[in-house]
């Protein structure tokens, strides 16, 4: 186990925090028979090779040995261990969905990245200092640094891929946990689907417990395979995952059916499920974004749906619903600077002041939830209620 693990130069490799030295010693924590030495180890891995959504030149190298230990007959904790892979993956899932992740296009954007990266000062080299790899970073173009990004989190993506054969024997894992955890993160591997959908399907078809049928129903959608006919189920948790995977697959031209069961949930009742992964178990948010993608014929009724939703969501949960009702109702994008009020037709108004009268919204526990913050002020409207009600009067 982990033989190679010190033949990486892990010092001249940086992560969130500087030079990855650590990196050894925290997977090798994760076999460990302590739980609080694996759990501190996993925690610190999250904040150092996967920092906010970030991955860095450090977090490839790291993921064929998180892959070795997930591997390992008896090992531990595996359905947390999946979960930083999938993040290593995919970052924050709902930046792409209610859309599979667009691989084809970060792979172009990330041409170039390659040279950039080496080019780049590097822990243990010659008068290397953090001012130095900051100025580096703040003289690249915006291209270029999209192609630098693109080129690590690309490089990450892949080593994760390296292991989509075993994501497909987990999906057969005694752990409930795991099973859904390895449909959720084969759910992003697209190039892969012609192996994976079958997997899918086939644990959809056996498994009995009702997340991860879901769970497996949904991966399917985002693979593109065949839109699962289960919207009839009994089980509520797979007539959602059956309607979404067919609003996916299907788009424009999914069916009255789909689009009730969406409406259904949209309008908030079926509220969350921790147990599915997506959107963090936002069943009723990505509902309602998946109703957007069966077309525009069924805007109007997305849109009320998500503002009937708007009013009983806060923290995260806040992010999917109102990104997609700002996007409905600005289609031609942000209020200009300086514009009043007058300028707001009757969908913006009726949006703003639901946002106007609600605190929920705008909170995460018991602070300010800067994202929708900067999520409203994007749109041109006050970034807090009481800004916004004096903008509306």
């Amino acid at each position: 186990m982990l033989d190679g693990l010190d033949t990486v130069n892990w010092a001249r490799l940086g992560h969130a925090y500087g030079p990855a030295d650590d990196v050894p010693a925290l997977i090798r924590a994760l076999r460990s028979p302590e739980e609080k030495d694996r759990a501190a180890a996993l925690d610190q891995l999250y904040g150092n090779i996967y920092h906010q959504g970030t991955r860095y030149e450090a977090t490839a190298y790291a993921v064929p040995f998180l892959l070795e230990v997930l591997a390992e007959p008896g090992a531990r904790d595996r359905a947390e261990l999946l979960g930083l892979l999938a993040a290593i993956t995919v970052g924050y899932d709902e930046s792409w969905l209610p859309d599979p992740i667009p691989i084809a296009q970060f792979r172009d954007d990330a041409v170039g990245g390659a040279a950039l990266l080496a080019a780049a000062p590097h822990p243990g080299d010659p008068g290397y200092d953090e001012d130095g790899d900051h100025t580096y970073l703040e003289r690249l173009t915006p291209e270029e640094d999209l192609q630098l990004e693109g080129h690590v989190a690309v490089e990450a993506y892949d080593a994760v891929r390296a292991g989509v054969p075993l994501l497909r024997d987990l999906l057969g894992a005694p752990e409930q946990g795991v099973r859904t955890m390895a449909a959720y993160t084969l759910a992003w591997f697209s190039e892969d689907a012609a192996g994976s959908v079958p997997a899918l399907a086939a644990l959809a078809a056996t498994e009995e417990n009702e997340d991860v049928v879901a769970t497996a129903l949904v991966a399917i959608g985002l693979l593109g395979g065949p839109a699962p006919d289960l919207l009839t189920d009994e089980r509520p948790a797979v007539r959602w995952a059956a309607a979404v995977a067919g609003a996916c697959v299907l788009g424009h031209d999914a069916g009255p059916d789909i689009v009730a069961e969406l409406l259904s949930w949209a309008r908030g009742g079926g509220g969350s499920r921790e147990e599915i992964p997506f959107l963090d178990g936002d069943l009723a948010g990505y509902a309602g974004m998946a109703l957007c993608q069966a077309g525009p014929q069924h805007s109007d009724v997305a849109y009320e749906a998500l503002l009937v939703r708007i009013p009983d969501v806060s923290g995260t949960e806040t992010l999917p619903v109102l990104a997609e009702a700002l996007r409905l109702a600005f289609p031609a994008g942000p209020l200009p600077e300086g514009a009043p009020a007058g300028d707001l037709d009757d969908r913006q108004r009726h949006l703003a002041r639901i946002l106007a009268e609600h605190a929920g919204p705008w909170r995460i526990g018991d602070a300010t939830f800067g994202n929708v913050s900067t999520l409203v002020r994007s749109y041109g409207l006050p970034d807090d209620p009481e800004a916004l009600t004096s903008f509306l009067a």
